[in-house]
């Protein structure tokens, strides 16, 4: 047992794989997924070298595995805004804020989610496909409610749920890359929403 983990309390708790992950995205609050190492994981957790491997046979699953974890976590902020809101229109407000906001405070974790080494578009895992999926119906039923109370025009739902992503995603790039900060961001996509005609 001393081979594999120094802090035996996380492995007696059988949760030396939750604290691994853990480690790793707090090492990818500082550095890119390209930098991390299963040794310097092992190192931030306090576990032996070998530990990491028993759970992660290489570099690559665990990089894989702390991107399904940082879709999780992307995930979780979303219901969690949409959760605290009222009404269809801070709904959806809320789902895009706190989608930039993920990326604007961890933006390595955001841009593992869609990393195409990591995350192939249209072939998920099988641990990433449901918390797509599950992405996606709660992108669907924001937009779908604000569609139906006359936040947005009557247009075919797909499209408009697709145009509000890719706002939202492109308002989150820019502001990872610095063109713009993030209450500029926050912003923006206020006033796209304020902008969009109400049905007389």
């Amino acid at each position: 047992m001393s081979s594999l983990v120094t802090n035996k309390r996380a492995y007696h708790h059988g949760n030396l794989r939750q604290a691994l992950l853990d480690a790793a995205l707090r090492l990818l609050a500082e550095v890119p997924a390209a930098k991390l190492s299963l040794r310097e994981l092992a190192r931030s957790a306090q576990v032996s070298h070998a530990a990491p491997y028993h759970y992660f046979p290489d570099r690559e699953a665990l990089i894989r595995a702390a991107g399904v974890e940082s879709m999780r976590r992307l995930l979780q902020a979303q219901h969690r805004a949409v959760a605290e809101s009222h009404g269809p229109r801070q709904r959806l407000l809320a789902l895009g804020l706190a989608y930039m906001r993920f990326a604007a405070q961890e933006p390595h974790c955001f841009a593992l989610v869609f990393d195409p080494q990591y995350c192939s578009p249209g072939e998920p895992s099988e641990e990433m496909a449901p918390l797509i999926a599950e992405n996606e119906r709660l992108l669907a039923d924001c937009v779908n409610q604000a569609r139906t109370a006359g936040v947005l025009p009557p247009v075919p739902a797909q499209h408009l749920a697709t145009g509000f992503w890719g706002a939202v995603h492109g308002l989150a790039q820019l502001t990872m890359a610095g063109h713009i900060d993030l209450p500029a961001a926050e912003a923006a996509l206020d006033a796209l929403l304020a902008a969009t005609p109400h049905p007389q």
